[in-house]
């Protein structure tokens, strides 16, 4: 019951801290069991301490593991999965970013940026979404009966009824916002959101998660009553079968020849990925291409510089918010006076708040020195040192709040105990709210 119950809490904060997952939150076994391992290690020597109760502690902890995941996944993604340097990601780069921006994608190892294809794109139209843009009625209003009622939304080979009361007092408005709730909970595939205007009416709309005509079809959702299970008329009532917005695929040029994608993300010849951004200006292309190493270098070390700052950022809020204590700027304290000097001689100074700051021009002088791998190791050795950091924090959040230890264990004469790694993992509460 206990798992259960924690799997609820955790699933219910999920969606809001982590919108999205990617390829570096896949992991081999070797990997999965050496954390297991560490959080056998960390319940022989943890010492016993009083449940912390609260109604911020499980956001917190929540909020804290998820911050110290993402800095994982933006350091991660700065290095060459078969190096072991931490900053020699190469990095395409666009001309135009407003209308693509590009990630190269291909093999680290064999790349020469000078024999790499690059491309020129000219962006005609964006992939779009399904739109059903539904009646405009009145907030206060109801003239629904009181009754049960259902519809379906059909989205690829799949119907979806969703079922909803109808009671004496509600208002369209109220009804509205309890529908969109319903649905976006779902996680159909659909957006649902309430638009206002200023004549006191509301409407509901419905937009696809995905753009574009995948397999010919013209639609990507259909939302009807015709055959469902409960009282029929609450579709009509509110507009919502009728498609404002058709979707269509995304319509553009590489080199020329023209192409057209489902998504405005797409893939070229295994070495780039690109996302459009808007279309092109006065028929001018946007330049694909891969930086020279020492550019890339650069770029990666702002990559790192942001994610870190973010990082620092939503951790201290989350602790003053939630955690009640030092631990955690000690923690940063020791690790940005160990790297504080070597760091500055290259153009990346800490502010008083714990945050990077970087001096393009000492940072550019460092990295294109000679041997700019050795001249920028500081920074290397910072990155690997606050990615152990992360993982720290991610193994176990619980250790950051005000905690009361209750007894320490007599080091080196302790058990593992299998059954209680959650307790010490920070997910696992005395009690939910």
């Amino acid at each position: 019951m206990a798992s259960l119950a924690l799997q609820n809490v955790y699933n219910n904060f999920l969606p809001q801290f982590m919108p999205k997952t990617t390829r570096y939150d896949t992991h081999k076994k070797d990997e999965l069991r050496n954390v297991y391992t560490a959080i056998m290690r960390q319940t022989k020597e943890s010492p016993l301490f009083l449940p912390v109760s609260g109604d911020g502690i499980i956001e917190y902890a929540v909020n804290m593991k998820e911050n110290a995941r993402d800095l994982k996944n933006v350091i991660s993604s700065l290095s060459n999965d078969k190096s072991l340097n931490l900053l020699d990601k190469k990095t395409a780069y666009s001309t135009d970013e407003d209308v693509a921006m590009a990630k190269y994608i291909g093999d680290e190892n064999s790349v020469d940026p000078d024999e790499t294809p690059s491309f020129d794109l000219g962006v005609q139209r964006l992939a779009g979404r399904q739109t059903n843009m539904g009646s405009f009625i009145d907030d206060g209003a109801m003239t629904l009966e009181p009754d049960t009622y259902s519809f379906d939304i059909h989205i690829g080979d799949t119907d979806y009824e969703f079922q909803f009361n109808v009671e004496p007092g509600d208002t369209n408005k109220e009804m509205e916002e309890k529908l969109a709730r319903l649905i976006n909970r779902s996680n159909i595939g659909v957006d649902v959101s309430v638009v206002s205007d200023n004549a006191g009416r509301s409407a509901l709309r419905i937009d696809s998660v995905a753009t574009g005509t995948p397999g010919g079809k013209d639609t990507l959702f259909n939302v009807s009553d015709d055959n469902t299970s409960k009282r029929a008329g609450a579709v009509d009532y509110f507009g919502l079968g009728e498609i404002t917005s058709m979707p269509h695929n995304a319509e553009f040029t590489l080199n020329g020849t023209p192409h057209s994608a489902y998504s405005n993300s797409f893939t070229i010849d295994k070495a780039y990925e690109v996302t459009l951004k808007g279309v092109s200006g006065d028929g001018r292309d946007t330049h694909i291409g891969l930086k020279p190493d020492v550019e890339s270098l650069i770029s990666n070390v702002e990559s790192l510089v942001d994610g870190y700052n973010n990082f620092i950022t939503k951790a201290t809020d989350y602790t003053k918010t939630y955690g009640l204590s030092n631990k955690f700027r000690n923690e940063m304290r020791s690790i940005q006076n160990v790297y504080r000097n070597e760091l500055d001689a290259i153009g990346l100074t800490f502010k008083d708040d714990g945050q990077l700051e970087i001096d393009d021009k000492y940072l550019k002088a460092a990295a294109f020195e000679g041997d700019h791998n050795e001249t920028l190791r500081p920074i290397t050795d910072f990155a690997s040192e606050i990615l152990l950091e992360a993982q720290k924090i991610s193994l176990n959040p619980m250790e950051y709040t005000d905690r009361i230890v209750v007894e320490y264990k007599n080091p080196g004469h302790n058990f593992a105990n299998p059954y209680i790694t959650s307790m010490y993992s920070g997910m696992m509460f005395s009690s939910y709210t």
